[in-house]
């Protein structure tokens, strides 16, 4: 083990890089005491192992403790050229076993939904319960209309495929490195989340994040995008392992209209909706998803 490392506002970690059995690498990080109980945490599109709540304090009083890694061609891992969701899944696989964890609750928010979706479809020896937080999903013509702007380009972008999308995300990338920033780039979002963008502590932790997460470019991120446009490579009718679904009923970025088509495909789930809330609702109310994540966590 590492020795750990603590940040400025106090909180420890220890990160490391895994060789994959294809070769490739995967970075990864530990948020959190050691002594908390693990939890598999699978962050959003775009975004790398450094993404945190600017509350320090909320894992510390839940007792959680973080594993968080870049997906391929993000941060520190190695970018795989039309990859799917799937892929990823058995990335993560690789990961418990590299950490000799056998079976742990994880949890997916946004983009990361649809990949703890896949990992309990695909591994469902190695999630004990999961969270699917304002989960990323296929949309119809009516939800594409509703995102925020650059969301409801990138979308329609990729129905035209790889190069299309790429040369967008190239210059949205450009916005997010500038000052302008995430809040510059979503400045039509919900009020609610203009709100969490405003303060300048999440406006640190985004830039930190966002500067690891898209320092290779913008490729990881076209790939993520197709992978989750349209069909998906996995059935998440075989998902056995128990689901509780977050989502804002103000959503931009993932509409709950989309969300309920999945929701109804799962086994045991449980949907809650926040009311008048958007996409950045994870960040306000992670206590109450961490709570109830352990307390089916068996």
């Amino acid at each position: 083990m590492k020795q750990l490392q603590k940040t400025a506002d106090g909180r420890t970690y220890e990160e490391g890089v895994l060789k994959l059995q294809d070769g490739r690498e995967l970075a990864w990080r530990w948020w959190g005491d050691p002594d908390g109980t693990p939890i598999l945490r699978i962050q959003g599109t775009p975004s790398s192992r450094k993404q945190y709540n600017p509350n320090p304090n909320i894992q510390r009083e839940v007792g959680a403790r973080y594993l968080m890694a870049d997906r391929a061609g993000y941060g520190g891992s190695t970018r795989k050229p039309g990859r799917g969701i799937a892929d990823i899944a058995d990335d993560y696989a690789e990961l418990l076993d590299a950490h000799g964890l056998e079976r742990v609750p994880a949890t997916g928010t946004s983009g990361g939904g649809p990949h703890v979706l896949a990992l309990a479809a695909r591994h469902p020896d190695r999630v004990s319960a999961i969270s699917v937080v304002v989960g990323g999903t296929p949309l119809v013509a009516e939800e594409v209309s509703q995102l925020v702007g650059v969301n409801a380009r990138g979308y329609a972008l990729a129905e035209q495929g790889w190069k299309p999308l790429h040369e967008f995300l190239v210059e949205v990338r450009k916005r997010l490195l500038s000052d302008e920033g995430m809040q510059g780039v979503l400045s039509d979002a919900p009020e609610s989340d203009r709100a969490i963008m405003s303060d300048p502590a999440w406006q640190k932790m985004s830039r930190e994040n966002i500067a690891e997460t898209l320092r290779q470019g913008a490729e990881g991120w076209t790939d993520e995008s197709l992978a989750m446009h349209g069909k998906w490579d996995f059935d998440s009718a075989d998902v056995k392992t128990s689901v509780t679904w977050w989502h804002g009923d103000d959503d931009k970025n993932a509409p709950l209209s989309a969300a309920r088509r999945v929701v109804a495909t799962l086994k045991q789930v449980d949907l809650r909706v926040w009311h008048n809330e958007g996409h950045f609702v994870s960040i306000t109310h992670e206590e109450e998803i961490l709570k109830e994540l352990l307390s089916r966590a068996t």
